[in-house]
């Protein structure tokens, strides 16, 4: 623990692309910035081997060069970063004090950008083929399966708008859903039910991810019948829910039914000097440069906040 915790204007917690806009902003606005992040900067956008949607490139890039130019830009401004865990925030009038495993910091102003993890089951190979067959995003990855048949694993409004963005590339999806009917919205259900390209592996979980270099099958089991498959696929796309990274935040600011932080659309919450940008925050988009945008708006908002 600091004895004196050092004072910052704006403490960022997050170190992905909405955490580094912000440091961007705060910085250049001459506001001493810390940006904290427990483990990689750059958030999971990293997981993407290449991004091809975010302006100004025309080529691809990696997600791993795209927030390491990003945390450059910042830190050429003077922001700080700092390897650390959250466990808290206290709220002393206008002062806020962030605790973290490395000591306790005072700000102004808080902007929280710790994003939100897809869940993740734990199966053989998905750790190991990330980033090489296995997604958590259609949007980022679907082009790069083109004419490939792919698996999504999900039966939920995640899974089905997945399955239904990858109709644009993949030759072939196959749903693999535990139940025997989707909980996705009937509209959503609609139009997969129509999709030819869509089929249905119902009753069935995945046990194990397989390949190479690269996946190329999944083995599945009936949840019914304990009957194996084995499916020959290029990619598998996770969408069995998400995980804000909220945990340390229900006694603090407001939060939705599924633990995202409610804001407005300054990117405040409802705690004065308290501000959420990117994944984390609810109906987000989750796309890079939202989270970006995002960060922009909570810094500007940040910097009125303490100047006003």
């Amino acid at each position: 623990m600091n004895k004196s915790p050092k004072k910052y204007d704006i403490v960022i917690i997050g170190g992905g692309p909405a955490g580094l806009s912000a440091g961007i902003y705060a910085a250049r606005a001459r506001l001493s910035s810390l940006l904290i992040e427990r483990g990689a900067v750059g958030g999971q956008i990293i997981n993407a081997e290449w991004v091809e949607n975010y302006p100004g490139f025309n080529e691809s890039i990696s997600g791993i060069d795209l927030t390491e130019a990003m945390h450059q830009q910042a830190t050429k401004f003077g922001l700080e970063t700092l390897v650390a865990e959250v466990t808290g925030i206290d709220i002393k009038g206008r002062q806020k004090v962030v605790r973290t495993s490395q000591g306790d910091f005072t700000a102004k102003a808080i902007i929280i950008a710790g994003g939100s993890e897809r869940q993740k089951l734990g199966v053989p190979g998905e750790a190991e083929f990330t980033g090489k067959g296995v997604s958590y995003c259609a949007t980022c990855d679907g082009p790069f399966f083109r004419g490939r048949a792919v698996a999504v694993v999900g039966g939920g409004n995640a899974a089905i708008t997945e399955a239904l963005e990858l109709t644009r590339f993949a030759s072939r999806i196959t749903v693999i859903h535990r139940r025997d009917e989707l909980r996705a919205a009937k509209i959503l259900q609609e139009k997969a039910f129509a999709e030819k390209k869509i089929e249905f592996l119902w009753d069935s979980v995945l046990e194990e991810i397989v390949g190479d270099a690269f996946v190329n099958r999944v083995r599945v089991s009936n949840v019914k019948t304990k009957k194996k498959t084995v499916l020959d696929v290029s990619g598998v796309f996770m969408a069995v829910g998400f995980k804000p990274n909220t945990g340390y935040l229900k006694d603090i600011v407001k939060l939705d039914d599924i633990g995202t932080i409610i804001t407005n659309e300054k990117m405040e919450t409802g705690v004065p000097g308290i501000f959420a940008a990117g994944d984390i925050r609810s109906n987000s988009i989750r796309q890079v440069i939202a989270a970006a945008g995002d960060g922009a708006v909570a810094a500007i908002g940040a910097e009125k906040y303490i100047t006003g």
